[in-house]
This record gives C-alpha cells, sequence and structure tokens, in this order.
C-alpha cells in the first residue's frame, strides 16, 4: 500500500499515526460521543484513497444513528429523544438499515478534504485532489444499485482528521468554496438532488418543500429552482425571509393548514422530510397525477393514509435514500458552475460536536451546522 509522503505543488504529506476525532461508543445520549486525539490514521486498503479531511458537517442521520432512531420499536419524532435517545432496546435493529450498529464508530456522512494517499490499484495521480464523498455508497456486491451503506453508519466517516473511502466515492470537486462551505453539501444536497431526479420534476412544476429552512429543506428549494420550477416551502415564519432569499416563492408557515392555504389540488409535487401529523393534507393539496416523494420523517415516521386519495387522483409516491452517481455529478456541477449555494447556519470546532448536535436539534437555525475538523 503506497502511504509514502508524495511533493504535489509544492506540500508534503506527511501522514501521522494518530489523529483527533469523534467515537460513538454506543446507542443513547450525548455522552455517547467521545472526542479523543489517539485515535489510530487509517491506511487505504487496495482501491482505497486517504483523505485529509478539512471539515465535516452535521446531520440528521448523525443524531438518528446515535440514538437508534431507525429502529422499529421507535415511533416518535427525532427530537424525542435526541438528547438522552431513547428507552427502547434499539440495539439490535438501530442503524439505518435496521441492523445493530458496530461501535466504536467514527460517524460523519458530510465531508471535504484532500487525498493525501493511495492504496494498491489507485493512481499516484490522485494525490493531492480536492474532494467531496459521496455519502450513501453502492455496496460492491449490489446488483440493481439499491444495495447501499451510509458513510459514517457502515464504516467510519469525517468526524475525524482522516478518512478512508474506495476510490470511486471521492469526486473531484473545483471550486473556489472554502472547505466549510463545501462540507454541506454532500449529505443533504445529495439526497435532495437524487430525490428530485427519482421524482422527476419539471420546468413549470408546482412544488411544496416541506422542513424549507433545514439542510435537506434548504437543498430542495435551490435544486427545485435549478429546475426552473416554482417553489411553495413550509418553515417557520421567524426564518420565511431567510427562505425566500435562497429561491422560494411563497412562504407557508409551520403548523397552518395546507389545505387551508394553498388549495385543494393545486401542487404538481409534493417534497417532504418531515412526515409526521399533518401528512395526509399533504396528498389533498396534491393535484390528480401529482407525484410525492419522501427522504425524511423528522416529524415522525408513522402517518395516516387514506388509500383512496392514492389511487383516485392517480398519484405516484417515491421513497428515495440511495444517491445514484449521476445525481451526484449533478450536484458537483451545479456546484461548480456557481448555481446553488451553501448555507451555513452555524461552525463549531469538532471538539465541541455535543454543542453542534445540540444547536442542530434546536431547529432554531436555517440551514447546515459545519464542523472545523482541523483543530486550526
Amino acid at each position: 500500500m503506497n502511504i509514502i509522503p508524495k511533493t504535489i505543488r509544492g506540500d508534503l504529506y506527511t501522514i501521522p499515526k494518530k489523529m483527533s476525532g469523534v467515537f460513538l461508543t454506543g446507542n443513547g445520549g450525548f455522552e455517547k460521543l467521545e472526542y479523543r486525539s489517539d485515535i489510530d490514521v487509517p491506511t487505504p486498503r487496495e482501491g482505497e484513497v486517504l483523505v485529509k479531511i478539512g471539515a465535516a458537517a452535521v446531520n440528521n442521520t448523525d443524531v438518528n444513528t446515535r440514538i437508534g432512531w431507525y429502529s422499529k420499536s421507535v415511533k416518535s419524532e427525532t427530537n424525542t429523544g435526541g438528547a438522552s435517545g431513547f428507552n427502547e432496546d434499539v440495539k439490535d435493529d438501530g442503524s439505518w438499515l435496521g441492523q445493530a450498529m458496530e461501535f466504536p464508530r467514527i460517524q460523519g456522512a458530510d465531508g471535504c478534504g484532500t487525498i493525501v494517499a493511495v492504496g494498491e490499484g489507485v493512481s499516484q495521480d490522485r494525490l493531492g485532489e480536492r474532494v467531496l464523498i459521496r455519502n450513501v455508497q453502492e455496496s460492491e456486491l449490489s446488483q440493481n444499485g439499491l444495495e447501499c451503506t451510509t458513510f459514517g453508519s457502515e464504516r467510519d466517516g469525517t468526524f475525524a482528521e482522516y478518512t478512508t473511502v474506495r476510490s470511486e466515492e471521492a469526486f473531484v470537486i473545483h471550486s473556489h468554496l472554502s472547505d466549510k462551505e463545501l462540507a454541506t453539501f454532500p449529505c443533504a444536497y445529495g439526497t435532495a438532488e437524487n430525490l428530485i431526479c427519482r421524482v422527476g420534476v419539471e420546468k413549470d412544476d408546482v412544488v411544496l418543500v416541506t422542513g424549507a429552512s433545514g439542510g435537506v429543506g434548504s437543498a430542495l428549494v435551490q435544486l427545485v429552482k435549478v429546475r426552473g420550477a416554482k417553489v411553495i416551502a413550509v418553515c417557520e415564519q421567524s426564518k420565511a425571509e431567510r427562505v425566500k432569499s435562497y429561491g422560494a416563492d411563497e412562504i407557508v408557515f409551520r403548523g397552518d393548514s395546507y389545505v387551508e392555504k394553498i388549495g385543494k389540488m393545486k401542487v404538481d409535487v409534493v417534497l417532504d422530510v418531515v412526515a409526521g401529523n399533518q401528512w395526509p393534507e399533504l396528498l389533498e393539496v396534491l393535484k390528480k397525477g401529482g407525484k410525492y416523494g419522501v427522504v425524511g420523517a423528522i416529524g415522525g415516521p408513522l402517518v395516516e393514509l387514506d388509500v383512496r386519495d392514492l389511487y383516485l387522483k392517480d398519484l405516484s409516491l417515491f421513497g428515495s435514500t440511495y444517491q445514484t452517481r449521476e445525481a451526484f455529478l449533478n450536484l458537483i456541477s451545479f456546484i461548480e458552475e456557481g448555481k446553488i449555494k451553501p448555507i451555513i447556519a452555524k461552525e463549531f470546532p469538532l471538539k465541541d460536536i455535543v454543542e453542534a448536535q445540540k444547536a442542530f436539534l434546536s431547529k432554531t437555525l436555517v440551514g447546515k451546522i459545519v464542523l472545523d475538523v482541523t483543530g486550526e
């Protein structure tokens, strides 16, 4: 394996033996997050690269995995167990794959960094490349592309100074944006772009986006606007102007009736990250032949479905997790062409991961929580 430091553009990559990072030691509360400075730096295996992480970002999946929210024993919204975890036994199916997690685990689905070493079979020409890592990755034995793993869940992620990843999952990015700005894109925007591609948003569609002030929601708003569609965004009243600033055409305040504010059969597409008790209204505002797509359930995973709404209106429902390579390449192009912008809510050093997650769970901020991994 080639981890010999090499000079690229005048930079000498000296790989240390130890690094700082955050271990997730089990399912539960904030006490399960352990910042350490004595973690072994990983060695890239055949087909892998070693990435020095410049910045990472916090996502719902980080919290969900820590507290075991993906377990079928959990019926409530994420925030219910965000601080202390759940009392239910989640150890057997607490990962997003419905399997037991392996601990300790370095989380982190978002990250931007530089390739500083390569394993066997990877060209040394990759050394020095600035990259974004696809966070939902196709399993090596996948037959149809849907068998996938999440970076920071089934393998160690970006909440550390260094991480390894299969070479094909590290995408070169050419941008004037900082590492912190670029770190906001892979998870939220990759999730959003894949959902939009799967549902098939078209020019002049009227699209309702729930949770529009969060990471995925803000990404959905921008990526829908790139297609030339109209966005009706759902957010808190205090966040309305900020959400309008990155593309929303109309605002519905959180908690208001969708039917009363929009009307029945007025929307071509619903893109949902919330679910929860208002979910039935989302089908009511859809036109006949309308399309509903979902990538999250922060308002609660259990909803009431009147099947008559589904078949009498000829609706199509789409769930989305896996990110196709084509969708991620779309995202890279949009970034490089300046068609979308990072929405940063607040920055924290990695050692303050608990405070960062508390800020994330407060739901008072607009955009992404960024983590400085460099310690500088």
